[in-house]
């Protein structure tokens, strides 16, 4: 069992920038793949990126590459997003998840098991 409590959400310009925190509780943080998603109004949740238990591997939405980067601390048992570049159509609110260790679909909605309860980024022009 984890929980994931996200923060950093925020009101920001078009072009600036956020940092996006997830912390998780619990020891086994490190056994975790860790993912990104986000949900507008009226809209299905969509994947953002993703994070592989060691950090050693990545994956990220087409729309978000080069924009957003996703990182971990293991020893902080936290989990970032950073994004750059931001626009008016990434308004959303973020949501972190953590993926019970085996079979892993990165962007895949029902493959995390554990969900926080979301930050809001707002991007305004």
């Amino acid at each position: 069992q984890v929980q994931l409590v996200e923060s950093g959400g925020g009101l920001v310009q078009v072009g600036g920038s956020l940092r996006l925190s997830c912390a998780a509780s619990g020891r086994t943080f490190s056994s975790y793949a860790m993912g990104w998603f986000r949900q507008a109004p009226g809209k299905e949740r969509e994947f953002v990126a993703a994070i592989s238990w060691s950090g050693g591997n990545t994956h990220y939405a087409d729309s978000m590459k080069g924009r957003f980067t996703i990182s971990r601390d293991n020893a902080k048992n936290t989990v970032y997003l950073q994004m750059n570049s931001l626009k008016v159509e990434d308004t959303a609110v973020y949501y972190c998840a953590a993926a019970d260790p085996g079979v892993w679909y990165p962007d895949s909605v029902a493959t995390y098991s554990y969900w926080g309860q979301g930050t809001q980024v707002t991007v305004s022009s």
